[in-house]
């Protein structure tokens, strides 16, 4: 008995000088005040708890420290700000404050290192540059809309009458789109490869790069070592022929042959695919899932959604496709799918690495730290969203709130997310055939988690009829 409380008195006094030293090693700074806050364990800093609390984690930190705090997360050193204005002047200034983009080692490592978010300089420019090619408005008006129709058209086809995983189908959903879309592969063995691969990779992104086998991050290498693969190959058989595609691997792999700009890579060219379909599985899917969802949950919301595709639908046969002047029409529609985008907080924050040392409302942020742009609190800000937990389309068609100071949904400043349009597009076709196609409800008890990502760990469950 006596050895185990000897060893339990151990335990206590090794674990209290290790989060001793971890503090007193992070605090001692000559050169200015730091933010309050904790640092926790050596090395894992608190990640666990900001994993598993997530919201409620921030919330206690907010009352206890204030706006601006330090903590240690996904293996960095790193403060957290929600000041909506201090937030908004930091995504304004970018790399002229000491900004730049500072996403944790995993999603560097597994998106690669010519990912869009990763850069900055000339070389984000330049990808940038690339990436608006892809998803500009005539992009999406001649190219990329007419293959969002035809294909939702036909994958929304044969769900009445059945119970379907509206998570499941909009992650299939956007995937596949999003894969015929760059490089016109349909449903079939290298679909499927591709997608399983992706969502062990989607999982390894938000981890601690601990590369041992069994762990999310090792996993999530793997992936993309495979899905690198499957690329590299599409690419070779690409260049070996000469037959037109007219998708974005096309025009990435012509990218500068005219002249007007310098020629990407292939390593460029593979890290920009991993990210736009990354993206788009992350947020498109979650998105849709979510505005189902709301809808569902919300009558008034859906008939009034619904009134709106309909009326489209009146001029239109059977089978005719909807148009970008349909698709610029929908003004409640965008309205569900950015009140969406904020209820949901599909996109909690920015993560932003310091390259000089930062001042901050008094504080001093060391170089070589990171800033997390909370933008999931601005999201219930009841002064700029009135009654902000209530599901409100309305809201949006009062006032301009795009041209909000404080509108973060997209990112802002200089990196404002480049697929934006696109984005909207794509779940705007979704919401027009499953509206006007069907009516549904929700099918037993259907649990959604919000944070580090939105999911419905068990699914969430349908029973779909036609309108």
């Amino acid at each position: 008995m006596s050895l185990l409380l000897v060893l339990i008195g151990v335990v206590v006094v090794a674990s209290s000088l290790l989060l001793w030293w971890n503090e007193v090693r992070y605090g001692r700074r000559g050169n200015g005040c730091l933010p309050p806050g904790t640092m926790g364990w050596p090395l894992f800093g608190e990640t666990t708890r900001f994993l598993k609390q997530g919201p409620s984690f921030m919330k206690e930190r907010r009352l206890r420290y204030g706006r601006i705090f330090r903590t240690h997360v996904l293996g960095c050193p790193t403060v957290v700000c929600m000041d909506p204005e201090l937030n908004r002047r930091m995504l304004l200034q970018g790399e002229s404050g000491g900004l730049v983009p500072g996403y944790p080692q995993s999603m560097l490592d597994i998106l690669g290192p010519n990912n869009i978010g990763a850069l900055h300089g000339p070389l984000h420019r330049f990808i940038r540059g690339a990436m608006l090619s892809l998803v500009h408005p005539t992009a999406i008006r001649t190219n990329l809309l007419p293959k969002m129709d035809a294909f939702m058209r036909s994958h929304l086809d044969g769900w009445s009458g059945s119970v379907v995983d509206i998570q499941a189908k909009t992650k299939e959903m956007t995937s596949l789109s999003m894969l015929r879309q760059i490089a016109g592969i349909t449903a079939g063995p290298l679909s499927n490869a591709l997608n399983t691969e992706l969502y062990t990779l989607a999982l390894g992104t938000i981890s601690l790069p601990i590369n041992l086998p069994g762990t999310r991050y090792y996993q999530g290498l793997q992936a993309r070592k495979k899905f690198v693969s499957m690329l590299e190959k599409m690419i070779a058989e690409r260049r070996s022929s000469n037959q037109a595609h007219g998708d974005m691997l096309e025009a990435l792999l012509r990218s500068g042959d005219d002249g007007t700009r310098e020629k990407l890579s292939d390593e460029q060219i593979i890290d920009l695919i991993i990210t736009i379909i990354y993206d788009g599985y992350e947020t498109m899917s979650t998105t849709s899932m979510m505005a189902v969802k709301y809808l569902s949950d919300h009558p008034q919301a859906l008939q009034e959604l619904r009134r709106e595709h309909l009326d489209i639908r009146k001029g239109k046969s059977p089978e005719e496709a909807i148009n970008y002047e349909d698709f610029k029409s929908m003004v409640f529609t965008r309205a569900v799918i950015f009140e969406t985008l904020r209820l949901a907080t599909v996109v909690n924050g920015l993560l932003r690495k310091i390259t000089q040392n930062v001042e901050m409302n008094g504080y001093v942020i060391p170089k070589g730290w990171r800033i997390y742009v909370y933008t999931r609190e601005i999201n219930y800000d009841s002064f700029m969203y009135p009654d902000p937990m209530s599901f409100n389309p309305w809201r949006w068609l009062e006032k301009n709130m795009e041209s909000h100071p404080h509108f973060m949904l997209f990112g802002g400043g200089g990196r404002m997310c480049p697929g934006k349009e696109m984005g909207t597009a794509e779940i705007a076709t979704f919401l027009h055939y499953f509206v006007t196609r069907y009516r549904w409800e929700e099918e037993g008890k259907n649990t959604i988690l919000k944070f580090p990502r939105v999911e419905a760990p068990n699914g969430l469950h349908i029973r779909v009829q036609d309108y």
